[in-house]
């Protein structure tokens, strides 16, 4: 999947250079505002486009002693920062199309159709190139709602194209880009938050009711708690907690036991455990301890 990745990427970049210089040169000959937003916008997803690039080959590389976990967080760090960069796009746009609403310019529809156009197909082929990774990796992920964003604005573009060509509507022209910019926005906000809640280590909607369950269905588990439940990565939900056994068990027998408890909890999704064992301290505390609650026990 890396391999095949890492081509998609450099196709993208090389069809994104080219569509954004068409739009530029097609937007200051037309006059249009969406089609230079739209070349704004996609001159913005070439750079993320090399930040998502960039990363994934980052986070290909092994762990070490400074990077224990290894480096698959840049795609995440680089899928905050595509989102970050398209929110104020999106804003950018917004107040771009209110200010043309009240200062509307010469349109010329049948070059602004024909970039648009041009733009459309070579946007639509980006997402598509884009959309089996995204499924599976949140970097993949920002750049293809970066590539649906064009494509969508795109769309836009051309529908305003037809209506100025055609009728001269040219009002048509800012409110689709304000309706982009709004579309943009949502999505950027999605994205935003997925990847500052893996930054933040938030537990990745795992009911941790039918945590306590699976762990406490083996009789020699009394009680767990200090729970931490994160997604690491695309790759990595890790579960660490503390799990309280009775006092003549075997270390060997706790470890089959641990085995056992990691095999269930893969049900939820979970891949990475890691059990402290103990007899009594902590028996009486609940699954999610705070952290001052921690140091003065200790």
């Amino acid at each position: 999947m890396k391999d095949h990745t890492t081509k998609r990427y450099a196709y993208v970049t090389a069809l994104n250079v080219i569509i954004t210089a068409a739009e530029f040169i097609g937007g200051f000959v037309s006059g249009s505002l969406s089609l230079l937003s739209d070349a704004v916008h996609n001159l913005s997803d070439v750079g993320a486009i090399i930040i998502s690039f960039v990363a994934h080959l980052i986070s290909n590389r092994g762990s070490n002693k400074e990077k224990t976990f290894g480096y698959d967080r840049a795609e995440t760090l680089a899928a905050f920062t595509n989102g970050i960069v398209l929110l104020l796009i999106s804003i950018v746009l917004f107040i771009e199309a209110i200010e043309r609403f009240w200062n509307p310019t010469a349109i010329s529809g049948q070059i602004m159709l024909v970039v648009a156009i041009i733009g459309l197909v070579a946007n639509v082929i980006s997402m598509l190139v884009m959309h089996q990774d995204g499924q599976e990796n949140l970097n993949v992920r920002s750049t293809f709602i970066h590539m649906m964003s064009d494509a969508l604005s795109s769309v836009a573009v051309v529908v305003g194209a037809i209506f100025i060509y055609f009728w001269h509507i040219t009002w048509i022209d800012p409110l689709m880009t304000l309706l982009v910019s709004l579309f943009i926005f949502h999505e950027a906000w999605e994205l935003t938050m997925k990847a500052a809640n893996v930054l933040m280590e938030s537990n990745p909607d795992i009911n941790l009711d039918q945590v306590n369950k699976i762990v406490l269905s083996f009789p020699e588990i009394k009680n767990i708690h200090h729970v931490h439940l994160w997604r690491y990565s695309d790759r990595y939900v890790m579960l660490d907690a503390h799990v309280n056994v009775a006092p003549d068990l075997t270390a060997r027998q706790i470890e089959q036991i641990n085995q056992q408890i990691s095999r269930k909890l893969q049900i939820l999704g979970i891949n990475h455990t890691n059990f402290q064992v103990e007899c009594e301290r902590g028996r009486n505390n609940k699954m999610i301890v705070s952290d001052r609650n921690q140091e003065e026990e200790e």
